[in-house]
């Protein structure tokens, strides 16, 4: 598995594009919107070595603290422009507030991707990345409010160790969400999927980044990962609590959400 994503991290965005057509973007947009974190989170994505969840996070947070600044200078009419400008300028430049996303990623050239990636898109406060395996995270106990894995969980050797480390790093009332292909409810489209997973996203693999074997790799894991109950009882069973889920695109993708209480 490291092999493969050091094979694909180059390439790794432009494949996501091609593979689902653009359409990661938008499940990996409705993902943070379902996690709505406030100002003040402290989040660790897991396998996030390119930094999609994690610039969407500081995104959502920056909107989040300009709405806030907008509400509390409405509320201080009488405030002097001197003051009003004042306020405005230290707020702004504290624009995460106490926000933090750490990256945990066991692969070094996923992080150095991601890591560019922040750089050309000026992604530099609240942001850390952390070489580490989901198995057994450098990270103290009950150290972060959310937890979130998009697209990694499935590739990780023993699931039911990188669940238990998740629910161990959360704080009590912390939140896990994994956005994860998933299974199809609709047998035509299911056929229609597959037909299209085995046939041409191998294809495109060997076309756009000059790998045919780690791009067959990546949809047999898609196939081998457990239907959305199943892993919702996985994720009970390392001691989350109001677990559920959300199926995107007739179950292509779901999103698994537990707290720990």
């Amino acid at each position: 598995v490291y092999q493969v994503f050091e094979s694909v991290a180059k390439k790794y965005d432009v494949m996501n594009d091609s593979m689902t057509l653009g359409i990661h973007r938008v499940w990996k947009d409705i993902f943070v919107h379902k996690m709505n974190p406030s100002p003040g989170t402290l989040l660790l994505d897991v396998a996030g070595g390119t930094g999609d969840i994690a610039f969407r996070f500081i995104n959502y947070i920056r909107s989040a603290r300009e709405r806030q600044l907008q509400r509390k200078l409405k509320n201080h009419q009488n405030l002097s422009w001197q003051e009003i400008s004042k306020s405005y300028q230290e707020d702004q430049f504290k624009s995460l507030g106490d926000s933090q996303v750490v990256v945990c990623d066991i692969n070094k050239e996923m992080l150095k991707i991601g890591k560019q990636k922040a750089e050309r898109l000026g992604y530099c406060e609240g942001l850390s990345w952390v070489l580490g395996n989901a198995e057994e995270l450098p990270f103290d106990d009950d150290k972060f409010d959310v937890y979130t894995i998009a697209f990694g969980i499935r590739n990780v050797t023993r699931m039911d160790l990188a669940l238990e480390e998740a629910y161990r790093v959360l704080k009590p009332g912390g939140r896990f969400l994994c956005l994860e292909f998933s299974r199809v409810s609709n047998p035509l489209l299911s056929r229609l999927y597959d037909l299209y997973s085995f046939q041409v996203i191998p294809v495109l693999g060997e076309v756009i980044a000059g790998d045919w074997k780690s791009y067959q790799y990546l949809v047999e894991s898609i196939r081998r990962f457990p239907p959305q109950e199943e892993f919702k009882a996985m994720i009970e069973d390392a001691g989350f609590f109001k677990v559920d889920y959300q199926n995107l695109n007739s179950g292509i993708v779901a999103i698994h959400s537990g707290f720990k209480l």
